[in-house]
C-alpha cells in the first residue's frame, strides 16, 4: 500500500469539494496575523485594552508563535488552508516514525462548522492508520474541541497545565 500524506496528496473522499492546502510562504504571513487574532477573539474580548493595544499584542504573540514553530519543527508541514481559492486557516503537522504531531489546526470563525475540520482529521486519521504511527496533540483544557477529538479516539495522555495532551493510536489496517 502506497502511503499518503495527509494534505498533501490531490484528493481525499473526506476531503469537500473545492477545500485545498499548500505550503505557507511569507506573503502569507499577515493572513496568518490575523487569523490567529480571530482564534483569541473571544479570549481578549472581556480585557480593557483599546483595540490597538490588542492588536499590537496579538501581532507580538503571532510573531512569537511563528517563530518558535520555524526554529523547533523543523521539516514539518506548515500548509494554508484554502476554500474556493480564498485562504479560511492553516494545519501544522510535524512527523516522525511513530507519531504525527497536529502541532496546529486553526479555521477562521466564520469557517467553522461547515465539516472542514472534520474532512481535515479524517484524512489526518487515515495517514496515521495507513502508516502505523499515531497522532499526538495538545489542546487548551477549556478549549470546545476538546470533546471533538476525544470522540475522535484520542485519549488523555497528561496534564500540562494549560494544556492537555491527547493522542491517538494508530489502528494499522490490514494490507489489502
Amino acid at each position: 500500500m502506497t502511503q499518503s500524506r495527509a494534505f498533501l496528496t490531490p484528493a481525499h473522499p473526506a476531503r469537500p469539494h473545492g477545500l485545498s492546502f499548500r505550503p505557507i510562504d511569507d506573503g502569507d504571513l499577515p493572513f496568518l496575523a490575523a487569523l490567529y487574532a480571530d482564534m483569541r477573539h473571544e479570549e481578549l474580548a472581556p480585557v480593557q485594552w483599546p483595540e490597538e493595544a490588542k492588536l499590537a499584542f496579538l501581532q507580538q504573540q503571532f510573531n512569537q508563535q511563528h517563530s518558535y514553530y520555524s526554529t523547533n519543527y523543523v521539516g514539518a508541514d506548515r500548509l494554508l488552508v484554502a476554500f474556493d481559492g480564498q485562504a479560511i486557516g492553516r494545519v501544522y503537522i510535524f512527523r516522525s516514525a511513530s507519531d504525527i504531531r497536529l502541532m496546529d489546526i486553526a479555521l477562521l470563525r466564520s469557517c467553522r462548522g461547515r465539516g472542514f475540520g472534520r474532512a481535515m482529521l479524517a484524512e489526518l486519521i487515515d495517514e496515521s492508520e495507513s502508516s502505523g504511527a499515531g497522532i499526538s496533540l495538545h489542546v487548551e483544557s477549556n478549549n470546545p474541541a476538546m470533546a471533538w477529538y476525544l470522540r475522535l479516539g484520542f485519549e488523555h495522555s497528561e496534564d500540562r497545565g494549560v494544556y492537555q495532551f491527547l493522542v491517538r493510536a494508530a489502528n494499522v489496517r490490514a494490507p489489502a
